[in-house]
């Protein structure tokens, strides 16, 4: 059995690299994909804390899927901001983004 240790070094290891894409990148679509990583480590210390808990609470793998039904909604509002800002101003980089200010 894998100990419940290597589940937490693996998500902290993803969502660090999510972070690290979240504030090191200049590019829109990259800042997504960093979000989706930090979700995803999310999901795996929440399934890990259900598998070494009590199995018959079914609370882990229900958050999980909200987690998994909120990133799906963040990448289709995402991505069509995206676009949009890149229809608009043809550029994706995030630093160039000041629609709204004044």
């Amino acid at each position: 059995m894998i100990p419940l240790s290597w589940y937490l070094i693996l998500a902290a290891g993803l969502f660090s690299i999510g972070l690290f894409g979240v504030l090191a990148r200049r590019n829109a679509v990259a800042i997504l994909l960093g979000v989706e990583l930090m979700l995803n480590a999310v999901n795996i210390n929440l399934v890990a804390f259900w598998r070494y808990g009590d199995i018959s609470l079914m609370a882990g793998q229900v958050f999980a899927i909200i987690v998994f039904a909120v990133a799906a909604a963040e990448v289709a509002v995402g991505l069509a901001l995206v676009i949009s800002v890149y229809r608009r101003r043809n550029t994706v980089v995030a630093e160039e983004l000041d629609l709204l200010k004044w």
